[in-house]
């Protein structure tokens, strides 16, 4: 029995195949430009053609093996059939078609993110990065985000998020600070309470005391209070004492040269006078001798 692949090979296998491939049609190759089509279908056959050969390049790109320079070229042939594929979209568009541009897909980096990579000329996406391109060196810096900068709080920053709540003009809506003040203000009352119910039994002993006319004896309670009073006068006993001493020592001043009294001023006072009239007579009798003096020297000459 012979093999498949002498079948193959065979004279009239050799014939059927030649036969079946004249009957197929001429392979047609896609226009170079999208303009020369004219037929909707034939724009869309196109463009599913090119999808097709983008996903397949864009399968093998994935592979990290392939080395920098086989990355490149392909990076650089997927983005040439974008290109062509936006063209074909376009021309799409013009025949009255789908337009497939508004749901394109969105660039993404290496954690998913999407990037907005602009075109320098302004028509069409700008240059992408696919797969394992994204790895190479000069390449995934692009994809880096730059770190972010601690932003100094300005004093607007500051006071922007202060309320009446940080001033606490809203503690009693809680309902918390109502209960704490409930509880002291109890005792408080409590207390003032007990303090006026002793004072209360002081006055109605004295009383007593007074009425029958007897020496009222001092209780404990009574007791208490009388010294708390006494304290209280020696203190302000105290604290008079300290300021007419601080009164005193103000008014106290110490002489470190010995001050003259009333006599030796009026003394002072009469020899400045005596000296201020001999020094006004010795004046005159200076000017009176310089008269005489220029009197005798006209006369001479």
């Amino acid at each position: 029995m012979a093999r498949n692949e002498e079948k193959a090979q065979s004279m009239l296998n050799r014939f059927i195949t030649m036969k079946a491939e004249e009957k197929k049609k001429p392979k047609e190759r896609r226009p170079f430009l999208a303009s020369e089509c004219r037929d909707l279908a034939d724009a869309d056959k196109w463009r599913q053609q090119i999808m097709r050969e983008i996903g397949r390049k864009v399968a093998e790109i994935q592979n990290e093996g392939l080395g920098e320079h086989r990355l490149r070229d392909l990076n650089d042939e997927i983005n040439k059939l974008i290109r062509e594929k936006v063209h074909w979209e376009r021309r799409i568009v013009e025949l009255g078609g789908h337009n497939y541009s508004r749901y394109s897909a969105k660039m993404t980096d290496l954690e998913g993110n999407i990037v907005d990579v602009p075109n320098p000329s302004g028509r069409g996406p700008g240059y992408r990065y696919f797969g394992a391109a994204k790895k190479l060196p000069g390449v995934k810096e692009l994809f880096e985000k730059p770190p972010e900068l601690r932003k100094r709080r300005s004093r607007y920053d500051i006071y922007k998020r202060i309320d009446a709540s940080y001033y606490g003009y809203r503690d009693d809506e809680d309902g918390i600070l109502e209960k704490v003040e409930a509880e002291a203000e109890e005792n408080m009352r409590a207390e003032a309470v007990a303090e006026w119910m002793r004072m209360e039994e002081i006055k109605k002993e004295a009383r007593k005391a007074v009425k029958s006319g007897e020496v009222a004896e001092v209780g404990g309670a009574a007791k208490t209070i009388l010294y708390e009073e006494e304290e209280d006068v020696v203190e302000e006993e105290r604290m008079k004492e300290r300021e007419l001493e601080e009164k005193e020592k103000e008014k106290e001043f110490v002489v470190h040269v010995p001050l003259p009294d009333e006599k030796e001023i009026e003394r002072m006072v009469l020899e400045k006078k005596k000296k201020d009239l001999l020094s006004k007579y010795a004046s005159e009798n200076l000017l009176e001798e310089q008269i005489e003096a220029k009197a005798m020297l006209n006369i001479h000459r």
